[in-house]
């Protein structure tokens, strides 16, 4: 018996990495599984079928339910074809993961349209157009439903050289903000994972020996549990995965400067002398530099 016992669950950009832990693991509890990948390089070029289908022998051979789907995650038609082959082969839809994403890294002030505009598609376009989809089925359905929704440290806290990449998944956080609150009413949770993974797209990113410190396999057992119907109460939250360690990351705000609002507004001067007094309090947020003047 597995904790997704009967229940149905698509993994976008599932032909490796990531999305290929988190197809088998649900895969294991007992989920039937659409093994959702274009095939194509970390930059988003090519294209094909090999690695969603070796992801399903993998399933089908442990025991396992699972079919292959090529369709691009920026394609609407191509996200609702997603859905109803879930609804056609396994008869519902329950679960959502959006995982599917590229790279085209490079520092801002060589930023151009050819590096800006895949990223932003295959991530935010790429999360909007298959959540749409389930979230229409998940409210024709009326029990619910889960939708995970990965976003990155570099959009929620920030990295060098990822301006694209951060900008579409600070997108996908706030994205996941709003439709959890709307969700909430049919029993839709939605959340954001934030992985910090050992895979092709971030091999590079790690020193040697990471392979099994952060392995894919260690992100994968909580997402498993968020989709559960152990985690029906939980919506709308932020969680950092990495390794072994799980970490739910939360807005906050620090006040500066109040007075009250009958009152006239501040001159800039004024304000300004708050503000540069307020600031040996601030909180630092994680990587960002000193400025030097």
């Amino acid at each position: 018996m597995g904790i997704l016992d009967g229940k149905v669950a698509i993994v976008t950009g599932a032909g490796g990495g990531l999305g290929r832990s988190h197809a088998l693991l649900l895969a294991k509890e007992g989920a039937s599984v659409v093994v959702n990948d274009l095939g194509g390089s970390v930059d988003g070029s090519g294209g094909g079928s090999r690695v969603a289908d070796q992801v399903v022998a993998e399933i089908t051979e442990a025991g396992g339910k699972a079919v292959a789907n090529f369709g691009s995650v920026t394609d609407g038609a191509d996200a609702d074809a997603m859905v109803a082959q879930a609804v056609s082969e396994f008869g519902k839809l329950d679960i959502l993961i959006n995982n599917a994403g590229i790279l085209r890294d490079k520092s801002f002030k060589k930023m151009d349209d050819e590096l800006w505009d895949p990223v932003i598609a295959v991530h935010l376009k790429g999360t909007f157009h298959p959540t749409r989809a389930a979230y229409a089925q998940m409210l024709e359905q009326g029990t619910g439903g889960r939708i995970i929704m990965t976003s990155s440290t570099s959009g929620l806290i920030g990295n060098f050289g990822q301006t694209n990449y951060g900008a579409a998944k600070a997108g996908i956080a706030g994205f996941m903000r709003c439709l959890a609150i709307e969700g909430a009413k049919a029993k839709i949770t939605v959340n954001v994972l934030a992985p910090n993974a050992y895979s092709r797209m971030t091999a590079n990113l790690f020193p040697e020996g990471s392979e099994v410190r952060y392995a894919a396999e260690k992100v994968s057992p909580a997402i498993a549990w968020l989709v559960s119907d152990e985690a029906e109460d939980i919506t709308g939250r932020q969680f950092v995965i990495s390794g072994n360690r799980v970490s739910l990351l939360y807005p906050m705000q620090f006040k500066i400067a109040e007075r009250d609002n009958a009152e006239d507004a501040w001159s800039p001067s004024e304000i300004g002398e708050e503000i540069r007094k307020s600031m040996a309090e601030w909180p630092k947020p994680a990587n960002v530099p000193e400025l030097v003047f």
